[in-house]
């Protein structure tokens, strides 16, 4: 899911302190075994995870898994226990799972549980949608998802701590689970945890991460290889953010103009907003965006107050032809057209705005409009259909019972902790593990109407790892014609699965 792209700032927690009162009379003195026994605590039983058979077609052919819904408890090393995390894994029956790969899956926010990519595009049951990803009427219902990547691994969806039905510990700070490097060592260790648990030490591992969750799986690489020698096989990064300068417009900070420029040239052709020569082709107009983002707006960005004005006019008309906006409205944002006003601008000849995590979707310009994240129409087109779903599976199918709010995507993980006085970068950590690892694998999917990670931002992060270029040809960038859950559109979705197994052959294929 979509993450907050601002700079979050850290707060300062409150602490409530309580006073008791003696009582006036004492009770005889007990014996001091009586008293170990009183004030001997014993821990809650732990309980089981929940393992149901099931069945679906995969290729015209049954395909027989088994589903498992539970929580890890996750204790430090005395034993103590710290956090209760939900996960729902599905096995393949039969298989030898010494060599069968395992997918450890999860999405981003960060706030965000793993729902997306469990019923959206991975797991063995899937939300119907329009077969553009438009939100059918309610009652919406599941169906049996032929393109599951089930069909080439095992998977196991991860709600970090606060998402889902996963929660703290009673008496334990949630904020020590939200942050990024907080957030990178519990999942980390929720992995180790699994595999030693259900035996899976020897399976080829892979990731799979969207949106932040890219992120988290980035940091993951580095975070498993070096704390605990797990050496991964894959990651799979679906609508990529792991430089968030890339995307932060953030003042004096000018990158992210340049990265969203081509997606603003996506949309603009999606919506017939651009002049006719860019309309006959999608791939050179797109090509056409890059070249200029990359070169002459960079250029004219870097020049700031010394850009001449027959300069600046040249390159608010350029812009213009590539994003479908008027002359007027560039120059009055001095050639650095945001986001959100790019969504406001693009269709306010025909009252209307468009989405961000798909630039596709539109809804009726409010005049009140706050321009939040719950007032996206691309996200008004999942969040019920998703929700619902979610609830009546768990419950209904795979037998696990909570009467926890299952929490989509909370707010209840404010404040997130960055790094302080930089802008949150992973990358290097995924290029670290990538020299130390030569065989780890990278597949990124990235949508071309995708507002909240651009697919030229996840260009310009791949091609300034720094790898050699034996390493290099390690990473395969897939494009799709549709959003930030491009799964959510049946092509995308036939061909995201249809290129991950290829990813996932390679990755395991013996040198």
């Amino acid at each position: 899911m979509p993450l907050t792209m601002k700079k979050i700032l850290a707060g300062v927690a409150a602490t409530t302190l309580a006073a008791g009162l003696w009582a006036q009379t004492k009770e005889p003195e007990k014996p001091a075994a009586d008293k170990e026994k009183k004030t001997e605590e014993k821990p809650a039983p732990e309980v089981k995870p929940v393992t149901t058979s099931h069945e679906i077609q995969v290729a015209g052919k049954p395909f027989r898994y088994s589903a498992t819904a539970g929580y890890l408890p996750m204790k430090d090393e005395d034993g103590k226990l710290k956090a209760n995390i939900f996960f729902v894994a599905y096995t393949k029956e039969g298989a030898d799972a010494g060599r069968r790969p395992i997918t450890f899956a999860f999405n981003g926010g960060p706030g965000s549980s793993s729902v997306w990519l469990h019923l959206g595009a991975l797991g063995p049951k899937r939300v119907a949608m329009s077969e553009d990803g438009r939100a059918l009427p309610p009652p919406y219902r599941l169906v049996d998802n032929g393109e599951t990547w089930l069909a080439f691994s095992d998977l196991v969806f991860i709600d970090p701590v606060t998402t889902g039905y996963s929660r703290p510990a009673t008496g334990e700070k949630p904020e020590q689970f939200h942050g990024l490097d907080e957030d990178i060592q519990s999942v980390g260790d929720f992995i180790r945890l699994y595999a030693t648990r259900y035996q899976r030490w020897a399976s080829p591992k892979f990731l799979a991460g969207e949106s932040y969750g890219t992120t988290r799986a980035a940091g993951l690489s580095g975070y498993l290889q070096g704390r605990y020698g797990m050496y991964l096989s894959g990651i799979s990064l679906i609508s990529s953010i792991l430089n968030f300068q890339t995307t932060d417009f953030y003042p004096g900070n000018d990158l992210p103009y340049a990265t969203f420029l081509p997606t603003e040239t996506a949309a603009a052709w999606y919506h017939k907003k651009l002049p006719p020569d860019l309309m006959k082709d999608f791939d050179a107009a797109i090509a056409e965006s890059k070249k200029f983002a990359a070169d002459e707006y960079t250029l004219a960005l870097m020049a700031g107050a010394g850009l001449t004005a027959d300069r600046r006019a040249a390159v608010a008309r350029e812009l213009s032809r590539l994003t479908g906006l008027s002359v007027k409205v560039i120059l009055e944002q001095d050639l650095r057209v945001p986001d959100d006003v790019f969504y406001d601008e693009i269709l306010r000849d025909e009252g209307k705005t468009i989405g961000r995590l798909d630039g596709r979707f539109t809804r009726p310009r409010l005049p009140d409009a706050s321009g939040g994240f719950f007032e996206d129409p691309s996200y008004e087109a999942i969040y019920g259909p998703f929700t619902a779903m979610l609830n009546a599976y768990v419950r209904g199918e795979l037998k696990f019972e909570s009467d926890l709010p299952y929490e989509i995507l909370t707010g209840r993980v404010r404040p997130w902790k960055f790094p302080e006085g930089r802008f949150p970068n992973v990358a290097q950590s995924l290029r670290n593990a990538m020299v130390q690892n030569p065989a780890l694998r990278v597949y990124v999917a990235a949508g071309y109407y995708d507002f909240a990670t651009p697919f030229f931002a996840a260009e310009y992060t791949i091609d300034h790892l720094g790898l050699a270029p034996e390493l290099r040809s390690n990473v395969t960038i897939d494009h799709f014609p549709a959003g930030h859950m491009m799964y959510i559109h049946r092509p995308s979705r036939e061909k995201l699965t249809r290129d991950a197994a290829e990813f996932y052959e390679r990755a395991t294929s013996v040198k």
